[in-house]
């Protein structure tokens, strides 16, 4: 963990340094660095604002994701209603409308969160989901396989800011401590989605010949219509920033900015774009590390809310019934991943926790690979998605969590999201009509990924607890104002402030969370 805001961390600077040193790199940062001196924020009451905060800022894009993921994943129950023969394409061209959707999605995901920082929360998503509604009701329009896969490279490509968007503006209201949870009950629309879809499926595709348009068209219209207004809502409903939300009063914006500063987050107080940011999350090792890790959990994440209904229903049931047994799946897999996020945040080891659901997952897919039963096969999906879901909130979690200066935090999560979701480009191609009805090479691919995830979580652990210790034994200690005690290759500064503010989370001070 780090130490409290505006005192140098003994530790980081070296275990002989003298407490002259501390003194000196203490107090006089302790005073510069404090966010706004001269508003009093004595008579705040910090749990009733983080209640405030939550009903403000959790809610409302928790429901913009829902319908993301609704929409992105509905083609999975339309495909049950004869979409293909309609549009009259092939297995590989309808694998291939999959596909295409990732490409567009990984492409826009670290330009979205740039426009992002620049512009206002409640400006980007609003428009993001105006246009990703359009196409999503156009999708319902289509009459080919060329149409088909022009709104799906849309969809992708409008869809693309919110779930990284969303997780760094959490970020940037919430403690290190308190960003899993948060982040995991936004993600847990994922999970309602896919429960809320089968149900949503099967009552739209009552309305088959209605307009002269078949059930699965009026599934995209009606989804595509209601994420339009929700979106010309958001204008209106989703608040901005610390420093500038109008819901709470200027001592209230004051506290949460502190707060944030005394958990080692410097870059909420008003950082400027700088390219330099962007290369520094580009050079980190810890992204790519980060990247892999989610890969290990993204690509069996969307393998799983694509085919899920394909799966149910090629081992035992009709449409109806196989969308409709894809809600209780769901349910377990939001119970999960509320669950472990919140533990935790409670008691930490986020990577150990990766590390168990991803165990779960693994040992769901073994016996569905092995499993020639239906009902064995059911309750396996249960353990895929009770490890799956909870690994993708816990590891956008951890990467958030050490990442330090707001521009890097933005564009380490939207690569980490965009190359690791990328991965779904392969999720598309791996459950083949030919191997119908126990996919042993969708699954068998499937469980290789979780594999690496369990490997590259494995090593995220190691190598952070390594740096940890190098930091407490003073191995980073840079040189403060030319008081003796740190190294020259770590850098020269004038004050720990600027030290802090110019390294980010390679400062000496810095822990990364384990």
């Amino acid at each position: 963990m780090t130490s409290p805001v505006g005192r140098s961390n003994p530790p980081s600077l070296g275990k002989d340094n003298s407490s002259e040193r501390e003194v000196e790199l203490g107090t006089e940062d302790e005073k510069s660095s404090l966010y706004r001196p001269e508003v009093d924020t004595s008579n705040i009451n910090e749990r009733k604002l983080i209640r405030k905060l939550d009903w403000r800022t959790i809610p409302w894009p928790a429901l913009l994701y829902l319908f993301c993921f609704l929409d992105r994943s509905s083609i999975g129950n339309a495909r049950l209603y004869n979409m293909e023969k309609d549009l009259n394409i092939t297995d590989t061209q309808y694998l291939l409308a999959l596909t295409i959707f990732f490409f567009s999605f990984a492409a826009f995901e670290l330009p979205s969160n740039l426009m992002l920082r620049r512009l206002k929360p409640s400006v980007w998503f609003s428009t993001l989901m105006v246009f990703w509604g359009i196409a999503m009701t156009t999708q319902g329009l289509v009459h080919n396989y060329g149409g088909l896969m022009t709104v799906r490279w849309w969809v992708g490509a409008f869809e693309a800011g919110i779930y990284p968007g969303v997780n760094y503006y959490l970020s940037c209201w919430y403690k290190r401590s308190e960003f899993g949870l948060r982040a995991s009950i936004f993600f847990s629309a994922a999970t309602v989605s896919g429960a809320f879809g089968g149900l949503l499926a099967v009552a739209i595709a009552e309305m088959d010949g209605l307009g002269g348009k078949a059930g699965w068209a009026w599934i995209f219209i009606i989804e595509g219509l209601a994420t339009i207004v929700l979106g010309i809502l958001s204008f209106w409903i989703i608040v901005d920033f610390p420093n500038d939300a109008k819901f709470l009063t200027e001592a209230e914006q004051v506290f949460v900015i502190r707060r944030l500063q005394e958990d080692k987050q410097m870059g909420v107080t008003g950082e400027n774009f700088d390219w330099k940011a962007v290369k520094q999350s580009l050079s980190d090792p810890y992204t790519y590390l980060g990247i892999v890790i989610f890969a290990g959990s993204g690509m069996p994440l969307y393998a799983f809310s694509l085919f899920l209904p394909s799966i149910i229903s090629e081992v035992r049931y009709k449409a109806t019934p196989a969308n409709l047994l894809t809600v209780p799946v769901y349910v377990m897999a939001c119970i999960f991943t509320c669950g472990v996020s919140y533990l935790a945040d409670r008691y930490g080891n986020r990577g150990w926790w990766n590390f168990t659901c991803l165990s779960i997952s693994a040992a769901g897919y073994i016996i569905l690979i092995a499993s020639r039963n239906a009902t064995l096969s059911y309750v396996a999906v249960y353990l895929s998605a009770s490890g799956i879901y909870p690994c993708i909130s816990n590891t956008m979690a951890w990467v958030g969590n050490n990442v330090e200066g707001t521009y890097k935090r933005s564009v380490t999560m939207a690569m980490v999201v965009s190359l690791g979701i990328l991965q779904g480009a392969v999720s598309s191609n791996v459950y083949r009509a030919n191997q119908t009805p126990w996919y042993p090479l969708g699954h068998g691919i499937v469980l290789m990924y979780i594999g690496i995830g369990l490997v590259s979580t494995l090593w995220y652990i190691i190598v952070l607890k390594m740096e940890n210790a190098r930091r407490d034994r003073g191995e980073r200690d840079e040189i403060i104002n030319g008081i003796p005690g740190g190294h020259e290759v770590n850098g020269r500064f004038a004050t720990v402030e600027d030290a802090r503010r110019e390294k980010g989370d390679r400062w000496s001070g810095f822990r990364y969370t384990l």
